[in-house]
């Protein structure tokens, strides 16, 4: 089928003329333009962890459901439902294979419980990084562009201190990462973590291009840290700090109105913020977290209102 662009110039060297100026409209950019679509697998992690009442899902069919039950061709992995698999080569083969027969676009591995990369305690701080590098390679083989982990530290250390301790550790294995052509990205996942400005410092310190930030829309619960002011950051003003150093975006969605709305997040204002003013057009990727619907709905949910507002978008 011929996208608009290619019937418009078509039609104009059929009739012999060139295609005027006041007629030229297909440089507005089609809706799939602004931005891609993919799943992150937490979206369905009572599913794939198999709680009481959910029907169990496997893992290994992760890319094969997004494909099929949701019409989703990227998909973003959490490291969690793989722990027993993690030098299993057999295993990743299949999980790639998977993706590949579904023509699916693996984007990115999320990183969770491999110890923290801002550890105060050198050996411990040094232990976190080679405890990534292993799903680093995983990313890799699947064909992601990076690895998600999380900038931890102990946040007594204080706001200026785990900067720099959370710049070494992520520096270390962002150097590794770049050897194997992928990324090292950050998420806002507590702590100061979920401080905007201290994330964004912290990439600042870090200064390796393979080194970025995953803004999440819905985690900047901060808690109580001694020192800090907040324990709650603003999620429009998080989002902005943090869009320079995004080399992925992640949707998080809870509740939602009777006209498809997300109840805690101006998808409208955030969208803007991400797309129009920061002009991103990667992935951003479906992180269903609510109760109050299923998982299965509420990914459907979040899919419509990210494809309504990036139509919405696309007109202007």
């Amino acid at each position: 089928m011929l996208s608009r662009r290619d019937f418009l110039a078509a039609s104009a060297a059929t009739a012999g003329v060139a295609l005027t100026p006041h007629i030229n409209v297909a440089a507005e950019p089609a809706p799939a333009d602004l931005f891609k679509i993919s799943l992150a697998q937490w979206s369905l992690h009572r599913a794939f962890f198999g709680q009481k009442g959910v029907e169990k899902l496997d893992p290994l069919k992760f890319a094969e459901i997004a494909a099929k039950t949701y019409g989703i061709l990227g998909v973003e992995y959490v490291n969690q439902f793989y722990k027993d698999k993690k030098k299993d080569d057999a295993y990743l083969k299949e999980l790639k294979k998977v993706a590949d027969d579904n023509k699916v676009t693996s984007v990115l591995i999320m990183c969770d419980g491999e110890g923290n990369l801002g550890d105060p305690d050198d050996k411990k701080r040094a232990q976190a990084v080679e405890n990534h590098k292993r799903w680093a390679e995983w990313a890799k083989f699947l064909g992601c562009h990076s690895i998600r982990v999380n900038a931890a530290s102990d946040w007594k250390k204080g706001f200026a201190e785990t900067q720099k301790l959370a710049a070494d550790g992520l520096r270390k294995l962002s150097e590794f990462t770049g050897t194997l052509g992928i990324n090292t990205i950050v998420e806002n996942h507590g702590g100061l973590s979920s401080h905007g400005e201290w994330l964004a410092g912290v990439m600042k310190l870090v200064d390796n291009k393979r080194c970025g930030t995953l803004p999440d829309f819905g985690n900047f619960n901060i808690g109580k840290i001694e020192g800090v002011k907040e324990t709650a950051y603003d999620r429009y003003k998080g989002v902005d700090e943090l869009m320079p150093f995004a080399k992925g975006v992640s949707a998080k969605t809870h509740d939602f109105d009777d006209k498809g709305n997300e109840t805690h997040t101006d998808y409208r204002k955030m969208l803007d913020i991400v797309v129009k003013k920061h002009k991103y057009h990667g992935f951003i990727g479906i992180e269903y977290e609510g109760g109050k619907v299923s998982e299965p709905e509420g990914i459907r949910l979040t899919k419509k209102l990210l494809e309504t507002v990036r139509a919405e978008l696309a007109k202007g």
